[in-house]
């Protein structure tokens, strides 16, 4: 389906209980695109198939979610996806396609065998080798003999049975980071949608944000945005303010904030459909900024303007490492850890670093439909406060777009 920018969109065919009453886009069109970029990725490396356990990848290829974060610390469900052939679920619930009836993107749903010792305990062995069985099986009938698979994630056990029935064992994560790269204008329309529903979140925080509101109070505004809005989780907790800003990455606290205290966040918001809204704001409260606050901010807000100037097709990540506006000595040990990440379901490949950090090997180039989150982090030792702001972008045809759009205080620089 097709919908004019800005325009109302038709309604889709709707699956699921995942869904909201008019998505932006006709999610169907998204599955199959996704799939395909995994089929694809198989295909580039001779690999039969790809057995999936990590909830973001088994999301990415099926669109069949259940308890993501539970699933993200227990591996109770897991995706087998052949190069070319039915797709299965192997599902917790004991094989019930309560979450999955009418997905494009499923041919067949079984019962999970449990490997994990917090079920198994002590029959793990035995449950191991059922599991091995049955994932051979399966393979055998879809792969034509090709005993190459991928494995994003399970444990030593089950690695242990697959490779004593011959198998070779693929790094899973290498292929899912690569396929989920280059995102389809659905995917685009998602990640628009998610964001609208962080920004509007953030607004909600913003109009919160008084002298004596505690960090963790704040924080909550933006998981209350999100849950309303049809969003999904929050990975982080990485709001702080005043002296607890710097160094950053402090988690939120009962800390109360003060009048004139900056306060920072990060929002790693997974929002509706999945998508990730990753957006860095720094604001002080209820007061104007004093002169080393719009200082640091000022540094701040270069590093992001010029960094993103640097994004286009055909630019590699080692030219963007060598280009990044140079950070001044007293701002290199508080630096953040990459120049820029991409994202899509969540934060993913590349992670682009700063000169001081770039190590050769990995050396790729972006491409049109690429999704980066453009960082800066500016503090120096000593001091009392941080700045952390972060964009996210798109790259295009002849440069980038940015898709955030909560404004910065360029009132202060």
């Amino acid at each position: 389906m097709t919908q004019a920018s800005g325009g109302a969109a038709n309604t889709p065919r709707q699956h699921g209980a995942m869904e909201h009453s008019v998505p932006p886009r006709d999610l169907d069109a998204v599955r199959l695109y996704r799939l395909g970029r995994v089929r694809e990725a198989l295909a580039a490396r001779d690999l039969a198939g790809i057995l999936l356990y990590d909830p973001v990848n088994v999301r990415y290829a099926c669109d069949a979610p259940n308890m993501q974060v539970w699933c993200s610390h227990n591996e109770a469900r897991y995706l087998y996806v052949p190069a070319e052939g039915p797709v299965t679920l192997f599902e917790f619930d004991g094989g019930s396609d309560l979450l999955t009836a009418g997905l494009p993107t499923i041919d067949e749903v079984r019962a999970a065998t449990f490997v994990l010792y917090f079920i198994a305990g002590g029959r793990q062995a035995d449950k191991a080798r059922a599991w091995a069985a049955e994932l051979d099986s399966v393979i055998r009938e879809r792969g034509g003999g090709n005993r190459r698979i991928a494995i994003d994630r399970v444990g030593p056990m089950g690695i242990i049975e697959m490779q004593r029935l011959g198998y070779d064992i693929h790094d899973g994560f290498e292929v899912m980071e690569n396929a989920r790269l280059i995102k389809s204008p659905g995917e685009i329309a998602l990640m628009r949608h998610s964001i609208a529903v962080c920004e509007n979140a953030m607004q909600g925080m913003r109009e919160a944000l008084t002298p004596g509101i505690t960090e963790n109070a704040l924080w909550a505004e933006l998981h209350r945005g999100n849950i309303a809005g049809g969003g999904e989780w929050i990975e982080c907790r990485l709001l702080s303010s005043g002296p607890r800003t710097n160094p950053w990455f402090r988690e939120c606290s009962m800390r109360v904030i003060e009048q004139g205290d900056i306060v920072a966040f990060d929002t790693d918001l997974v929002g509706p459909y999945g998508y990730c809204a990753d957006i860095s704001r720094t604001w002080v409260c209820d007061a104007r900024p004093n002169d080393e606050q719009r200082r640091i901010y000022a540094e701040a807000y270069a590093q992001v303007q010029e960094n993103k100037a640097l994004l286009k097709p055909g630019i590699t990540f080692r030219e963007i490492t060598e280009r990044t506006r140079p950070l001044a000595d007293e701002y290199v040990e508080g630096r953040y850890p990459v120049a820029m990440h991409g994202v899509g379901l969540c934060d993913e490949y590349p992670a682009i670093a700063y000169p001081q950090d770039w190590e050769p090997g990995d050396d790729g180039m972006l491409d049109e439909g690429m999704v980066l989150c453009v960082e800066a982090l500016v503090a120096h030792a000593g001091g009392r406060e941080a700045v952390k702001l972060e964009e996210q972008v798109l790259i295009t045809a002849d440069g980038y777009e940015q898709l955030s759009s909560c404004p910065l205080e360029e009132d202060w620089l």
